[in-house]
């Protein structure tokens, strides 16, 4: 069953209902800013950014360069390959502190790849890998960015609290400092001191303004650091999308297997079982032509009956695999086809202005099939619907029944696995099921004209 958007949640993650934690904040996001545990981690990263990004930027820039001046000899590499490898191990560290203090999940990088054992291989898979190459250039970046965002964060909590907190300490200045209060202006001939009761309002409330901006002003400095270390110390997209398409490939060989399972079993607990017995009554036949003829002839109308079960196990084997309907008349005859086998009246809307690809197609008709079947076998609707069209880059799929509902795809059921399918082709499944109906399942897949092959 789809989650609805917009549905409220509580702090644990689960749907908000009445009496959750979300519910019972009363104050809005803004003023409960400044003490929550989130303001004072992100605050503590960007304290923490300081010391270690100097700790970085010094050992990337002294092994690097000392590993660049030694390259006329051979102690060059080793160093250069020490200092790549150094930076991917503190960019590990750098991604573990991420993902405690700002709550962000980054994958790790692709893992060094060596063709043979030995310190020579190792060498050259550090020094050809794009990832180390980016820890070094994370370890350079950081710094500046490092002491900007530390200046920044120190003096806006530091102000803020400071102004806000004014009515409590301000005695300390004619105590101590010899002066009525905080001097807001001074030159040689006059001075003017927060010493009134307005005064001292009003610098709390411009305090409290301070305040409540700095953890929002601290929460974006903290964003440049997400895409630092998201961009330089997690994996790269094309790794990214090899890793995809490896688990896509994956996915397809097992459908694959499991469609060549299923179409081995029904070969064999059909068909084949049925034109063996046909061969049995034939042969039977023949032999009682000579000494039974009417025996015979209603042994041969049973096996013509027989024929006749097999062949339609056949057709309906061969429709299931790539009907000869979609090849020749494409998806609008082919669901008018599949809707006419349904138990419930199906209406089927087709706008498409060409042909998508024969592959695409194929993947589109079985969905809506498979779909349907459901409808038939679980849905215990009386109408179903079935509507396919073309929005830019992607061919959308819809199938609507007012039956009972409660479809979902997280329960490991035929939906699931139809989800994959759809995945394995960087397609979508989205499935909208509430209790009691009605059911309405979009599918999206990626539009390749006819002509692309």
């Amino acid at each position: 069953m789809a989650t609805e958007y917009g549905q409220g949640y509580g702090l644990d993650g689960r749907p908000g209902f009445p009496g959750s934690t979300e519910r019972r904040h009363r104050l809005p996001a803004a003023l409960r800013a400044p003490v929550e545990g989130r303001s004072w981690r992100e605050l503590g990263y960007v304290l923490l950014s300081l010391p270690i990004s100097i700790l970085l930027f010094t050992y990337a820039v002294t092994m690097v360069s000392l590993g660049a001046g030694l390259l006329v000899t051979f102690l060059g590499v080793p160093v250069l390959a020490a200092a790549l490898a150094g930076c991917r191990g503190l960019g590990a560290l750098e991604r573990l502190r991420a993902r405690a203090l700002l709550g962000m999940e980054v994958a790790d990088p692709e893992p060094l790849r060596t063709k043979k054992p030995g310190a020579m291989a190792w060498m050259g898979a550090v020094l050809k890998s794009g990832a180390s190459w980016r820890a070094l250039l994370y370890a350079v970046l950081h710094l500046p960015w490092a002491v900007f965002s530390f200046v920044v964060a120190v003096n806006v909590w530091v102000l803020g609290w400071a102004l806000l907190t004014y009515p409590v300490w301000f005695w300390v200045f004619p105590m101590y400092a010899g002066q009525d209060g905080m001097q807001l202006y001074g030159d040689e001939t006059h001075r003017i001191y927060l010493d009134n009761p307005f005064e001292i309002t009003v610098t709390a409330l411009v305090g409290l303004l301070f305040t409540i901006a700095a953890p929002w002003i601290v929460r974006a400095l903290t964003m440049v650091d997400r895409l630092l270390v998201h961009g330089l110390l997690g994996p790269s997209r094309l790794v990214s999308r090899v890793v995809e398409l490896e688990s896509d490939r994956g996915v397809v060989v097992d459908t694959a297997a499991a469609d060549l399972r299923r179409i081995e079993r029904d070969l064999h607990d059909g068909a084949q079982a049925r034109l063996v017995a046909l061969a049995m009554d034939l042969g039977l036949a023949k032999e009682k032509l000579q000494e039974d003829p009417e025996e015979a002839a209603r042994m041969v109308d049973e096996a013509h009956g027989e024929v006749k079960t097999a062949l339609q196990e056949l057709r309906d084997l061969a429709r299931g695999i790539h009907p000869a309907v979609l090849t020749d008349r494409g998806l609008d005859a082919a669901l008018s086809a599949v809707a006419s086998r349904c138990t419930v009246p199906v209406q089927v809307e087709v706008d498409l202005a060409e042909r998508p690809a024969p592959a695409i197609e194929g993947i589109a008709y079985f969905t809506v099939s498979e779909l349907l079947q459901n409808v038939s076998k679980h849905a215990r609707a009386t109408w179903a619907g079935v509507e396919v069209w073309r929005t830019e880059n992607r061919l959308m799929l819809q199938v609507v029944d007012n039956g009972v509902g409660g479809a979902d795809t997280s329960q490991g059921s035929g939906l699931a696995g139809l989800a994959e399918r759809l995945d394995a082709v960087d397609g979508i499944l989205v499935v909208d099921s509430p209790a009691g109906g009605p059911t309405r399942v979009t599918a999206e897949l990626p539009w390749r004209g006819a002509h692309v092959r």
